[in-house]
């Protein structure tokens, strides 16, 4: 039995587009358990981006805003959602003096999971979205602005410097690793 005809043309749109976001969605809750397949083909589409960028010589500013983008995505990701440091105002309210961190620091202590502001999936996502836009923008010329590249990548490598600097000591100071998705903050699995 078929779905009964809209009534106008924007029903129809709207019909079209709820059916299109249904399959969207349902090709990305079968994604998700396959993390390393997901980061494969991202990267794939990102080496595809990089070999445009290089091969035709240009788009500079398209592969510059990828990588603000990106950056700020992989800050998020990094960073918990509810920051420790931040929390020494409340820190008094839970019977922990001021300048002691309420992270424990010994086995017998309660162990507060961490929390990412950004989750893995929705950072993949958001990542592989925007190398795809990147992508389709390569190959337009109105996003072909002429720019001198080198200070492009200057200023993003002092970009990544300065902003990366606080979450490295952040991690450094509490021993975390982003990336180790097997072990706990402690080292046992």
């Amino acid at each position: 039995m078929d779905a009964p005809e809209p009534d106008t043309p924007f029903a129809a749109v709207s019909a079209q587009t709820s059916r299109v976001s249904r399959i969207y969605q349902s090709y990305l809750d079968k994604s998700t358990p396959y993390v390393a397949y997901r980061w494969i083909g991202t990267g794939v589409l990102f080496v595809l981006l990089a070999l445009r960028i290089i091969f035709a010589q240009g788009w500079y500013i398209v592969a510059y805003s990828l990588g603000i983008y990106l950056l700020n995505l992989f800050l998020a990701f990094i960073s918990p959602k509810f920051d420790p440091s931040l929390d020494q105002d409340t820190d008094m309210e839970d019977g922990v003096p001021a300048g002691q961190s309420a992270l424990p620091t010994k086995n017998d202590q309660e162990f507060k999971p961490f929390v990412r502001r950004l989750p893995e999936f929705k950072f993949w996502h958001a990542a592989t979205r925007a190398v795809a836009l990147a992508f389709a923008c390569c190959w337009s010329e109105i996003f072909n602005l002429p720019v001198f590249w080198p200070v492009l990548v200057v200023y993003w490598l002092i970009l990544v410097f300065l902003t990366m600097r606080k979450q490295i000591q952040a991690m450094i100071k509490y021993r975390y690793v982003p990336w180790d998705f097997g072990k706990t903050k402690y080292g046992a699995k």
